[in-house]
């Protein structure tokens, strides 16, 4: 017996088929097993692959992969699923509502710019820069800061712009050095700010745009800058451009995506 599982690949954060940041995006009837969503995320091996499984008509149970782990948060592979339900699948209704295993409830809906996504912005505290760290990135490390809470992203603040955009990481080094996702980011030129993410520790070298970042970043530089409201890019090879705005304790990120890719997997059946 097989069955044919459904999947999108989707550029979130981008108007161009081959910019922003793939996500690969499955709606299922039910839950598969984790050892078969990882399976399949690794098969995929994008930096994230969205599974969702409705709960009613504008309700979907999400959770997201790496090749090689869970995540709690994943930014572009949410909107990558919003895009994929509204544009492909033809959900009505003007808010979606994702309920999520780490992060709570997660929202998205359609907005004249694109689709936003609601997620918590996350408070900073200092933190100590890693001898290793700085020298696997190559470059002067300013100042350093990471969540309150679970530290799995940490920001590192390079001195340019510049910096930021020609970082050649020691990517090995860097996996070796901490166990968390590392965020460098400097004030920008065109936007308030630049950034780019490097996760080898998750199996993604570096990941082209990343909207659990920016609920790290856009609290970070809106306390620098002052504002709500913060115009950001993603300066990986790939690359991406997003808003942000800080309403309490949430950032809601809008950004397009396009879908790339439709098609089914075909395969012994996987059992949840």
């Amino acid at each position: 017996m097989h069955a044919a599982l459904p999947y999108y690949i989707v550029n979130a954060f981008t108007e161009s088929i081959f910019g922003g940041n793939p996500a690969a995006v499955m709606v299922l009837d039910q839950w598969l097993s984790d050892e078969s969503m990882q399976a399949l995320a690794m098969q995929h091996n994008l930096s994230e692959t969205a599974f969702l499984v409705k709960q009613s008509d504008d309700t979907f149970a999400l959770r997201w992969f790496t090749p090689v782990a869970e995540v709690p948060l994943c930014g572009h592979a949410t909107l990558a699923a919003a895009h994929v339900l509204k544009s492909e699948l033809g959900v009505t209704g003007h808010l979606l509502r994702f309920q999520t295993r780490f992060r709570g409830s997660l929202f998205a809906n359609e907005e004249a710019h694109g689709i936003a996504v609601d997620l918590p912005a996350l408070s900073c505290r200092r933190h100590d820069v890693e001898g290793a760290v700085e020298k696997a990135l190559g470059a002067k490390v300013v100042s350093a800061a990471r969540p309150v809470g679970d530290p799995w992203q940490v920001i590192y603040e390079l001195q340019s712009e510049t910096a930021v955009r020609e970082l050649q990481p020691d990517i090995p080094a860097l996996a070796t050095a901490v166990n968390h996702c590392v965020i460098v980011t400097a004030r920008g030129s065109e936007t308030d700010f630049v950034s780019r993410m490097f996760a080898p520790n998750l199996g993604v070298d570096e990941d082209p745009v990343t909207g659990s970042a920016h609920c790290l970043l856009a609290p970070f530089w809106a306390q620098r800058m002052g504002g709500k409201s913060l115009s950001a890019e993603q300066c990986s090879m790939r690359g991406g451009r997003l808003s942000c705005v800080i309403e309490g304790d949430r950032v809601k990120l809008v950004g397009q995506a396009v879908t790339f890719a439709v098609g089914h997997i075909t395969a012994d059946v996987l059992a949840g």
